[in-house]
């Protein structure tokens, strides 16, 4: 072949190198633009400010503002008194929504504000017969609205709200009463059901992950690093360690759906652990996170140059010290960089947790205390998948917010690793 030839050759090569990795990146940009689009509005939401005057004659017959007693007023009693209030304060504000049903001036605010008001109202009973202020959410029909789901025109069609409330909510709008802005509740208020997807949250998800990926961290890295550490220094070289190595290596390449048949079988049924539980999904993950953890952490002790260990057996150091001392600090790196991969990885899995009860509709967060790894929770990549099979395009909504914020913990671990890599990195 002559020089020519093999220079074209060469550039061929290179253009198709180029165009591969253009198009990778273009389908990338593409991804996060439409998530970015899906996702954003979930961080904003519509509330409605309102000045209240409680009647207490109504919320406390009794007229002792003792919480025990006041309990005995149920959502269905506030929301009555939170319609009249919507209307004084429209009246205040010189609006006109006498073209409105009741049903349909009630439905401006959204069902979740019942209980919001009756919950300030239980912890603070002097808010009665006083004025006050307090923001609540509005409809998530009207928030669509502002976000481009919901228009005058398919509002016609859509039984669950009225081209007046949008008319109402414009008016609303211009006389401040009215405002979409930033939502801080997305990330700590728990899931919502069906009515009312404007007040769902990832606050149960977030603690049930983090907890999960707390005992991942305990119980996986301690073992795979001794195990790698064993494997590599003091195991002998027979047909029981290489089995052993060629299963290690196999289990990393199994399906994550299996480890969560094998939690379900073994810490539910067998060992009668709680379903939706942290303690368990941790244990599922942390036994799919072990391969990965422990064939990192072989490959970084075992590109730590034999001279090391030697001068160190030299100088009268027994094998255990050699290995303590100086293989595995300076192996540490790559270990550390291995497990941060392996926790990502176990904070983005789905299908072992979905096998273990985690999918349940949770709204009650696990305590604080170590208890609350065998209470009932959900973790943020389930969440995420609840959200999606639900019929409310605002689920839709949340689920795209909830993959923003899982990209950002994936991202953010990811280039923790790279830079603790960068930063302990020897070169020999």
């Amino acid at each position: 072949m002559s020089l020519k030839a093999r220079q074209s050759k060469e550039k061929r090569f290179q253009f198709a190198g180029l165009a591969a990795i253009s198009i990778g990146l273009l389908c990338l940009v593409m991804l996060f633009a439409s998530v970015l689009s899906a996702g954003l509005p979930a961080f904003q939401q519509t509330f409605i400010k309102l000045t209240f005057n409680l009647p207490a004659d109504k919320l406390d017959k009794s007229g002792n503002r003792n919480p025990q007693e006041m309990k005995k007023v149920s959502t269905i009693g506030y929301t009555k008194v939170i319609t009249e209030q919507l209307k004084l304060n429209l009246t205040k504000a010189g609006l006109e929504f006498d073209q409105l049903s009741k049903k349909e001036l009630k439905n401006m605010i959204s069902k979740e504000a019942p209980a919001q008001v009756r919950y300030a109202v239980l912890e603070d009973p002097s808010l009665l017969d006083r004025e006050f202020e307090m923001v609540l959410l509005a409809n998530g029909r009207i928030d669509g609205y502002y976000k481009g789901r919901v228009t005058k025109k398919s509002a016609e069609l859509d039984v669950m709200v009225s081209p007046k409330q949008l008319e109402l909510a414009d008016q609303m709008k211009r006389a401040g009463i009215l405002e979409t802005r930033f939502n801080g509740r997305f990330f700590y208020w728990p899931d919502a059901s069906d009515l009312r997807p404007e007040a769902a949250g990832l606050g149960v998800a977030l603690l049930g992950s983090f907890y999960m990926v707390l005992i991942v961290l305990v119980l996986a890295v301690p073992l795979a690093v001794c195990t790698a550490i064993f494997l590599e220094e003091f195991a002998p070289k027979n047909r029981f360690t290489d089995l052993i190595e060629i299963n290690i290596s196999n289990l990393a390449a199994v399906p994550s759906i299996v480890f969560g048949i094998l939690g379900l079988s073994l810490f539910i049924n067998f060992m009668d652990l709680p379903q939706s539980a942290p303690i368990v999904g941790g244990l599922c993950l942390t036994l799919m996170t072990l391969p990965t953890v422990i064939i990192a952490a072989r490959a970084s002790i075992k590109a730590v140059p034999p001279s090391i260990k030697a001068a160190a057996l030299g100088l009268g150091a027994s094998k255990v010290q050699a290995v303590f001392h100086h293989v595995l600090p300076s192996a540490a790196p790559g270990i550390l960089t291995g497990t941060i991969i392996g926790l990502a990885q176990a904070l983005g899995e789905t299908a072992p947790l979905l096998l273990i009860g985690m999918v349940a509709f949770v709204r009650e967060y696990p305590s604080l205390s170590p208890e609350g790894i065998f209470e009932p929770a959900t973790a943020l990549p389930v969440q995420l998948y609840n959200w999606t099979v639900r019929g409310d395009p605002a689920f839709v909504e949340r689920a795209s917010g909830a993959i923003i914020v899982l990209l950002v913990f994936m991202i953010t671990m990811n280039l923790l690793a790279i830079v603790l890599r960068k930063r302990f990195e020897r070169r020999w």
